[in-house]
């Protein structure tokens, strides 16, 4: 069927096609992704409902600008290939993106038929492409510009990382990417669940870098293995760009942190999605065992949904969240806590830990916690948790997860005092081109920002090549050919 001979009435009527996903009762035994995917005549039949408006204001939705009306408008006519070539003019990552970004923060967010009917499920479609690519073996490498003779370090392998590496690479450049761990992909590899991201689809997305051309060096911790200040001075590289995350996590400094059995989601995540701990002994680096017991995470976004749900999987009897606010509050995605309930998470919201309990052995067998009330709104424009006094109560558990936020690596600013950082320990840049106050050192991504999004990682990461680019061929050539 062709979009042209449906109006846009006809195509507006058209039901937004739900996504396939694995019974609920069968996934909490397994690691296997939730979602499964579109098939051909679900993606047509979605990227139909999109009315191709003169004004695709969700193009602007989008950190990186995907041209979200040409690639739908191929999907539509079954131009699947096109479709996915389309998307990688701006998005290197289409599969991860795909599956990981909160569209309906975003691109969704703005669709015109939003106003009266939901809205065009376009990461949906956007992992259906990247996914028929990768599945149909003919993944495209971006072709890449003679060489430029410049040399760039690109610290972290994370989206921005990623996302500027690749741009810096189709330019000419020579581009090193610095990765501290022996896996690369960053927090799309330690951080997100194998059911929410397979970690093979990333690392078939960064295999298509390194046919670009770019290296990759694991295991070299930038401020201990080396400095900026050597990689410039000594190793001549022209120009560096940070992106080395926000990994640093937050605890809430309350009594019995230091209990067995209290540990971050970032330690506990790590273990199980990089190390393959749920898999132990076959993997050698255990995890805490949550076969029978009862385990609470303490957080309400999107990291905590992850650690939750983990924990689900790793048989606990009892996966808790608790959050201090109510559910309207929660910075997580509106399906992460959906699929979270169905899963069998139990959530105690507006409830606050004050106190961990432990035994004589200081092993975790409790968590003190207080009711709370919503107030007025405080500064995230959220409405402020109040205590109920009188209103205590003990919790028994045997694991809690603290996934309340993250604090940048202290290790670049320890090691180069002349990069200026914020209050809020993040690295201050110019936002029009990325620079830091460091001469051709340049950062994006959660390092700047503090924990955020893939996508806004991405387009950081694009934003900083750009000027990168620019900044060492003295003019903007390159960029508007594509």
């Amino acid at each position: 069927m062709e979009t042209k001979k449906l109006t846009i009435k006809e195509r507006m009527a058209i039901p937004r096609q739900k996504m396939p996903s694995q019974d609920p009762a069968a996934r909490i035994g397994n690691f296997k992704e939730v979602n499964l995917g579109y098939t051909p005549e679900l993606a047509m039949q979605e990227a139909m409902r999109c009315i191709q408006c003169k004004d695709p204001v969700c193009i602007k939705g989008c950190p990186v600008n995907i041209k979200i009306d040409e690639f739908i408008d191929l999907v539509a006519k079954g131009e699947f290939l096109a479709a996915a070539k389309k998307i990688k003019e701006d998005n290197v990552l289409p599969a991860i993106c795909g599956r990981v970004c909160p569209q309906e923060d975003q691109c969704e967010k703005v669709c015109v038929i939003a106003k009266k009917h939901e809205p065009v499920a376009i990461g949906h479609l956007e992992r259906f492409v990247a996914d028929y690519e990768r599945e149909s073996g003919n993944i495209e490498v971006p072709k890449v510009k003679p060489p430029t003779g410049k040399k760039i370090a690109v610290i972290g392998s994370g989206p921005a990382g990623l996302s500027c590496a690749n741009d810096l690479a189709q330019l000419g450049h020579k581009v090193v990417v610095f990765e501290a761990l022996h896996e690369l992909g960053g927090v799309l590899m330690y951080g997100v669940p194998e059911f929410r991201l397979p970690k093979d689809i990333v690392r078939t997305e960064i295999e298509v870098l390194k046919k670009m051309g770019v290296e990759f060096q694991n295991d070299v911790v930038v401020g201990r293995t080396i400095t900026i200040d050597e990689l410039i001075e000594e190793e001549g590289f022209d120009a560096v760009f940070i992106g080395v995350g926000a990994g640093l996590p937050w605890f809430m400094g309350i009594p019995g942190e230091n209990l067995v059995g209290v540990l971050s989601a970032n330690e506990f995540l790590t273990r199980v999605n990089l190390m393959k701990a749920y898999d132990f002994p076959e993997n050698d680096t255990p995890v805490f065992n949550c076969k029978g017991k009862n385990v609470a995470v303490f957080g309400g976004g999107n990291t905590a949904m992850d650690a939750v749900r983990t924990a689900k999987r790793l048989g606990a009897e009892h996966a808790y969240i608790i959050y201090r606010r109510s559910e309207a509050e929660m910075p997580a995605r509106v399906e992460e806590i959906h699929h979270a309930k169905e899963e069998g998470i139990e959530f105690l919201l507006l409830n606050n830990p004050v106190e961990f309990i432990g035994n004589d052995r200081q092993w975790l067998t409790g968590v003190k916690c207080i009711k709370m009330e919503l107030g007025e709104p405080d500064d995230s424009g959220r409405r402020r948790p109040v205590p109920i006094k009188g209103s205590e109560y003990v919790l028994p558990i045997n694991m809690a997860v603290i996934s309340i936020g993250n604090g940048s690596n202290p290790l670049i600013g320890q090691t180069t005092p002349d990069i200026e950082f914020s209050k809020r320990e993040t690295i201050v840049v110019d936002v029009n081109t990325m620079a830091t106050s460091k001469d051709n050192v340049y950062a994006g991504g959660d390092i700047v920002t503090g924990g955020a999004t893939v996508i806004l990682a991405m387009g950081a990461g694009r934003t900083a090549a750009r000027a990168i680019h620019e900044k060492l061929m003295g003019e903007s050539h390159g960029f508007d050919e594509w």
